[in-house]
């Protein structure tokens, strides 16, 4: 799963892909968490704006108050699930990030790594949303990340997000089908641990 991740000046970030931002302010969060308010990029028929939307979907049916909103959706069963089914062909969107944190376990302790791609690009990871609420997608890890964690977010290159934003074309068959970018780690502070802690010295490496 991912839970947290780095997101940077989402929007400067996102100026080639999006016509106009929506109350969104170009400012570093070094810890994005669920039940968060965090940008996403989302398809309208006059152009992409970038604009707010809680991470972490709470469905319509879920009468239980205490009900623990879902901030991941697997790619392998969202046509399946009654949460995310009729969202992956209707409501689509994209977080954008720098990169994102995962935890391997090691024996009983627990050691975070910051993950990004190889060629220190933007992130943009696959999403779905429902009105105010947004959940990213995600698959198997690659072979490079699968020694930290068995599951990785689906992340686009650029070239293919409008490609995925179009409601046209199969969202979970684009996704399993298109090329993903390489992706990078190294070990970091466990500060990361406490989501209150938000600056850069989250993301550096540590020997």
């Amino acid at each position: 799963m991912c839970g947290r991740y780095v997101i940077t000046s989402p929007v400067s970030k996102s100026l080639n892909l999006v016509k106009k931002s929506i109350n969104v302010k170009d400012i570093d969060n070094y810890n994005a968490h669920p039940q968060q308010i965090l940008p996403v990029i989302k398809k309208y028929i006059n152009g992409n704006t970038l604009e707010n939307k809680k991470w972490g979907i709470v469905p319509s049916w879920a009468k239980n108050k205490d009900f623990k909103p879902l901030i991941n959706a697997r790619l392998e069963t969202i046509n399946e699930k009654i949460s995310f089914k009729k969202l992956i062909k209707t409501k689509r969107c994209i977080a954008i990030a720098d990169g994102f944190y995962e935890w391997k376990r090691d024996q009983k302790e627990k050691i975070p790594f910051y993950i990004y791609r190889s060629d220190k690009k933007n992130i943009y990871f696959a999403a779905i949303y429902d009105e105010d609420q947004f959940c990213l997608i995600t698959e198997k890890a690659s072979s490079k990340i699968l020694p930290i964690h068995h599951r990785q977010p689906v992340i686009l290159y650029e070239k293919d997000v409008s490609s995925y934003l179009n409601l046209e074309f199969d969202g979970s068959n684009f996704l399993k089908d298109c090329n993903k970018p390489n992706l990078d780690f190294h070990e970091i502070s466990k500060n990361v641990n406490k989501p209150t802690n938000n600056d850069v010295s989250l993301i550096q490496k540590i020997n």
